[in-house]
C-alpha cells in the first residue's frame, strides 16, 4: 500500500426548504449570468480582431501576415473580474451598474463562472488548432434559462473552511446557510475528523426534481501496489460489450445475480419509454409559460432523472465487481461516435433503414459503453487492477478462441461462432471475450500483435490512431480457407 492524495467527489442529495430552493435558483441564475457576461466580452474582442484582420486583407495583405500584425488579446478571468467589480454597482447604496444585485449572491459564484468561460474558450481554440485530442469542441454558446442545467460552484479558504458539515445530515454553504441532506455524510465527516480529507469546493446542481451537492475533497488514501489474492486468483477476464447482452465475459463471474458469462441488457430507457412518451405528449399539449406546462415539465425531467439514476447504479455495481475480482480487465476500444452515426444520408444519396438505425443508436447510447470504460478506468486505480484496452481493429469476433483460426465470412447476423477448423461452437460474444482476455495476457508479456500486425494497445493506449493499415483476410480469394492464427490460443 502506498499513500496518495487524490481528488474525490462526495455526492449528496439535498433536502432544501422552499425558501432555500428559491435561493439555489437565484445562485444558479447568477452563475449563468456571469458565464454569459464573460463569454460576451470574449466574443466582442474576437469580433474586433476579425474585423481588423479582414480590413488588412482587403488592402492586399496576406491573411497569415494580417493575423500576426493584429494584436488584440482575448480578456481572461483577471481582466474580466476587475472590470466587473468596477461596473457592477450596488443596489444597497443606489449605485447603478451591470448587476447591482451581486451582493445577494456568494462572490465565488461569479468567479467560478468566469473560470468556466475561460475553460470553454480554451477548449474551443485548442480543438480548432489541433492541441486538444478527441471530438471537435464547438464554439462556446450562451446559457439560456430553462435550456441549460442549473448549477453553480462555490469555493472557500481551506484554512478557514466555510463549507463544512455541522452534523451528519446538514451541510453548511457560505452565505447560503445550512441545508439538510437526504443521505448521511458520516463517511465524509469521519474522514475530515481524522484529517484524511480536506474540502476544496462544492458544486450544487439540479437533476430532475432534486438538488445535489457535490463536495470536492482532497483525500489521502492507500492505493494498492499490486492486486489482492482474490484478484490474482481471478486472473484476466475479457469483457465484450453488446446491446442484446450488455457484457459477455470470458469466464463466469458473479456480477450480482450469480455466476454468469452473459449479462442481459436491462434497457432502462426502453423500460420507461411508455411513461416518457406520455409525459412528452402531455408537455406538448400545454401552453408555453403556463403553470400546467411547468408541472408537465417537472414530471418529464423526473422520469429522465430516474432512468439516469438506475443506469448509473447498475453500471457502478458491475464495474466494481469486475475491478475487485480480477487483476486484468480487457476491454475493446470502441468508436461510439461512429457506431451511433445517423443513416439518414443526404438528398443526393439518401440512407436506408433510417428508422431501424435510429432505434439501434438509442439502444447503444442507453447501454452507455463509454461510461462503462470510464468507471473501469478510475476504479482500477483504486483497487489495484489493470485495464487493458485492445485495439478496435483486432478481429475478436472472427477469431476462434481455441485454435486461433479466423473466419472472415462471419456476418453480424451470426450469433453463434462455429470454427471451420476445430469445430468450436459457442456464443459469438463469449468467443470475442475469450480472445480479448488472451490478447491482454499476451500483450502483458509482450509476445503478440493484433490482426493488422500492429502492437496490441497497452493500458495507456488512448485510441487516437492506429498504425497498421492492412487487414488480414478481409477479402479472401476464391474458396481459400482462412489463414491460421496460433498467436492466441485458449483451451476449448
Amino acid at each position: 500500500m502506498t499513500q496518495h492524495e487524490v481528488l474525490k467527489v462526495f455526492r449528496f442529495t439535498l433536502d432544501p426548504t422552499l425558501a432555500q430552493q428559491a435561493t439555489l435558483r437565484r445562485y444558479a441564475g447568477a452563475a449563468r449570468w456571469a458565464f454569459n457576461h464573460a463569454l460576451a466580452v470574449k466574443v466582442a474582442a474576437h469580433e474586433q480582431w476579425r474585423t481588423q484582420v479582414s480590413a488588412l486583407t482587403k488592402t492586399g495583405l496576406p491573411r497569415d501576415v494580417a493575423r500576426k500584425q493584429v494584436e488584440i488579446a482575448i480578456p481572461a478571468k483577471p481582466a474580466i473580474q476587475k472590470a466587473w467589480v468596477s461596473n457592477r454597482g450596488d443596489s444597497r447604496t443606489g449605485q447603478d451598474g451591470i448587476c447591482p444585485w451581486s451582493h445577494e449572491v456568494n462572490n465565488y459564484c461569479f468567479q467560478s463562472a468566469f473560470d468556466d468561460a475561460d475553460t470553454a474558450w480554451k477548449n474551443w481554440l485548442d480543438s480548432i488548432t489541433g492541441r486538444r485530442a478527441g471530438a471537435r469542441a464547438g464554439h462556446p454558446r450562451f446559457k439560456k434559462k430553462g435550456r441549460t442545467r442549473d448549477s453553480f460552484r462555490i469555493a472557500h479558504d481551506v484554512k478557514k473552511p466555510g463549507i463544512r458539515l455541522t452534523t451528519y445530515r446538514r451541510l453548511r454553504i457560505p452565505k447560503l446557510g445550512e441545508v439538510r441532506l437526504h443521505d448521511s455524510a458520516k463517511r465524509l465527516a469521519r474522514l475530515i475528523a481524522r484529517d484524511q480529507a480536506l474540502v476544496q469546493s462544492v458544486t450544487v446542481c439540479r437533476g430532475g426534481h432534486r438538488w445535489y451537492a457535490c463536495v470536492l475533497c482532497k483525500v489521502r488514501v492507500d492505493l494498492p501496489d499490486k492486486p489482492t489474492r482474490r484478484q490474482t486468483a481471478g486472473g484476466a477476464i475479457g469483457v465484450d460489450w453488446g446491446v442484446t447482452h450488455l457484457i459477455a465475459l470470458s469466464a463466469p463471474a458473479d456480477l450480482g445475480h450469480g455466476p454468469t458469462r452473459l449479462l442481459d441488457n436491462p434497457r432502462h430507457l426502453r423500460a420507461a419509454a411508455r411513461r416518457l412518451r406520455r409525459a412528452q405528449q402531455a408537455l406538448s399539449r400545454t401552453r408555453k409559460g403556463s403553470t400546467r406546462r411547468q408541472k408537465a415539465k417537472r414530471r418529464l425531467t423526473r422520469l429522465h432523472g430516474q432512468v439516469a439514476a438506475r443506469r448509473a447504479t447498475f453500471l457502478h455495481t458491475i464495474t466494481k465487481r469486475l475491478t475487485t475480482g480480477f487483476s486484468i480487465v480487457a476491454i475493446e476500444d470502441l468508436h461510439v461516435t461512429g457506431m451511433t452515426r445517423s443513416a439518414r444520408g443526404t438528398l443526393q444519396a439518401p440512407g436506408h433503414n433510417v428508422r431501424q438505425k435510429a432505434g439501434l443508436n438509442r439502444s447503444i447510447l442507453d447501454a452507455a459503453p463509454a461510461e462503462i470504460r470510464r468507471q473501469l478506468t478510475y476504479k482500477a486505480s483504486w483497487y489495484g487492477a489493470t485495464i487493458a484496452v485492445i485495439n478496435r481493429w483486432y478481429p475478436s469476433s472472427k477469431t476462434c478462441s481455441a485454435c486461433g483460426k479466423q473466419n472472415p465470412r462471419l456476418t453480424r447476423a451470426d450469433r453463434i461462432f462455429i470454427c471451420p477448423s476445430c469445430g468450436l461452437r459457442m456464443n459469438r460474444d463469449v468467443n470475442a471475450a475469450r480472445n480479448l482476455a488472451a490478447c491482454a495476457v499476451a500483450s502483458d508479456r509482450g509476445e503478440t500483435q493484433n490482426a493488422r500486425r500492429a502492437p496490441v494497445s497497452l493500458p495507456a493506449y488512448r485510441g487516437r490512431q492506429h498504425r497498421a493499415v492492412k487487414r488480414e483476410d478481409a477479402k479472401p480469394s476464391g474458396n481459400a480457407p482462412p489463414r491460421q492464427r496460433n498467436l492466441l490460443a485458449l483451451p476449448p
